[in-house]
Parts: structure tokens; C-alpha cells; sequence
């Protein structure tokens, strides 16, 4: 009886502490959004409201507020988000399914190469770069951050995409190609489909990595490109409530991503498919 109690115990302690790991930062984001005063010692703000959220959404013009609106940062965020994740997603669908179904010579270096901008550090090769970026007229530029995003994520792209192609049985493809399909038609309605799954986490990550990049924006898109991340770099260091308000805002695709991969793709749908 008392080992149960103590399993029990155990367990629920586990519990609370992976709630804690997991929402207590965020819940400190939610507490500082809302927070006009907030000094030591005090545990809780001694004013709160939503003076940084009108701010940061151009609900109202506060000049004492230190805040301004997001609206063109978290545009060029978009907008670099999506561009690079289409042309990413253009390159890696067709790397991937090659990768997975041809014997390319040394396919396992070329599949390292794609990890060389996260196998070093990042500083040296944007440093390295920017000369470069600036003769080609492309230092800070939106197609310049859109080309470092690109070889930020394409690592993201090409792996998770071959690897879904990958898992599936070569059989379903002969198959369509014994009835006469062709190559293109069995890569279109055949093996494209079953990939779904695997293709729409790739897209995901790649969107997710380019919306949240710092790094390569900071050294490439300065001073004229501003995301959502370099309006949280630049505010983070004087105002933590707009900061958190930021913070808060870059969360929300996130999780409304993870939500629609829920919704759309169900676990008996996916079991489904690639079982």
C-alpha cells in the first residue's frame, strides 16, 4: 500500500514539474505583457493592464509607453517566412524523393553538406558572407535575408522530406508503375499523397525556423530589415513588457500550427498511412 502511495506521489510530482518546465515560462511572458509596474521585491506587478499590447498592436500612440507597433516587422516576418519556405519546400521535395529512391553517388556527404550551417557555429559563416552579400547589393535586403533563411532551413527541408519518402514501401511504386504509370504520374498521385504527412511536418519546421531566425537577419538584413525576432533583440534589453508582448506573438504560430497538424492529420489517419 505504501509503495502505491508512493508511486502516486511520485507521479504527481513528475507532473508538476514537467507543468512547470513547460508553461511556466510562458505564464512569466503572460505576467510581464500585462505588467505597467512591476518592481523588487514584489512578487507580483503592482499595476497591470494592456498599455504594451495597444502599443504593440497600433491601438493607441503612448509616447511613454518605450514601445511601437509590430505590424511591419511582424509583415516582413510573413513574408520572408513564406517565401522561403516555398522556395525551400521547391528544392527539397524533389532532393528528397531522389535521395530516397536513386542511388546517388555519395548520397551520404550530400546529406552531411546540408548540415554544415548547423554543424558550426553561425556567426563566422553570416561574418564570412556579408562581404559577399554586399558586393552582390544584397546586405540589407528582404532577398538577402530570404537567402540566408533559405540556407538556414533548407537542412529541415531536405531530411525530414527524404526521409518520408523513404518510409514508404518501394512496392506501392512498382506497383503503380506495373499497371503502366508513368514515373511522373506514380511521383504525383501515388507517392506524393502518402508523403503528405511528412512533406506538411517539413513545411511546418522550415516555416517555423524562418519565422524565429536572428542570427542570419541580424548580419545580413541590418539596418534596414526588421522581424519579429530583431524587434524582440532590440527590446529585450530596456523594455521586458514589449518584449514579452513579442515573445508572446512569435509563440502563437506555433501553436497554431501544432493544433492544425492535430485537426487535419489524426492519429488513425496517420497510422493509416504510414503503417
Amino acid at each position: 500500500m505504501g509503495t502505491k502511495w508512493q508511486r502516486v506521489l511520485l507521479e504527481g510530482l513528475l507532473l508538476c514539474l514537467v507543468f512547470f518546465l513547460v508553461f511556466g515560462p510562458i505564464s512569466s511572458l503572460v505576467i510581464w505583457s500585462i505588467a505597467i509596474r512591476w518592481y523588487w521585491p514584489h512578487v507580483l506587478p503592482q499595476e497591470i493592464g494592456l498599455a504594451y499590447w495597444k502599443q504593440a498592436l497600433g491601438l493607441q500612440r503612448d509616447w511613454a509607453i518605450a514601445a511601437v507597433s509590430i505590424w511591419d516587422a511582424f509583415g516582413t516576418s510573413i513574408l520572408v517566412a513564406v517565401i522561403s519556405t516555398a522556395l525551400v519546400m521547391t528544392m527539397a521535395i524533389p532532393a528528397g524523393y531522389a535521395l530516397a529512391r536513386f542511388r546517388v553517388p555519395l548520397k551520404a556527404l550530400i546529406l552531411l553538406l546540408f548540415l554544415m550551417p548547423k554543424a558550426f557555429p553561425q556567426q563566422p559563416i553570416f561574418v564570412n558572407l556579408l562581404p559577399a552579400f554586399t558586393r552582390w547589393g544584397l546586405a540589407g535586403t528582404v532577398p538577402g535575408v530570404i537567402l540566408i533563411h533559405i540556407l538556414v532551413c533548407l537542412i529541415f527541408g531536405v531530411w525530414i522530406t527524404t526521409s518520408a519518402f523513404k518510409a514508404i514501401p518501394q512496392e506501392l511504386e512498382e506497383a503503380a508503375r506495373s499497371v503502366g504509370a508513368t514515373r511522373w504520374c506514380t511521383f504525383w498521385k501515388v507517392l506524393l499523397p502518402l508523403a503528405a504527412p511528412g512533406l506538411l511536418v517539413s513545411t511546418v519546421f522550415v516555416f517555423i525556423t524562418s519565422l524565429t531566425e536572428f542570427t542570419g537577419t541580424f548580419f545580413i538584413g541590418l539596418p534596414f530589415v526588421t522581424t519579429l525576432p530583431m524587434l524582440l533583440y532590440s527590446s529585450s534589453g530596456y523594455n521586458m513588457q514589449f518584449a514579452s508582448v513579442i515573445a508572446i506573438v512569435l509563440l502563437i504560430p506555433s501553436l497554431l500550427f501544432m493544433v492544425l497538424i492535430q485537426k487535419v492529420f489524426r492519429p488513425e489517419y496517420m497510422g493509416g498511412i504510414t503503417g
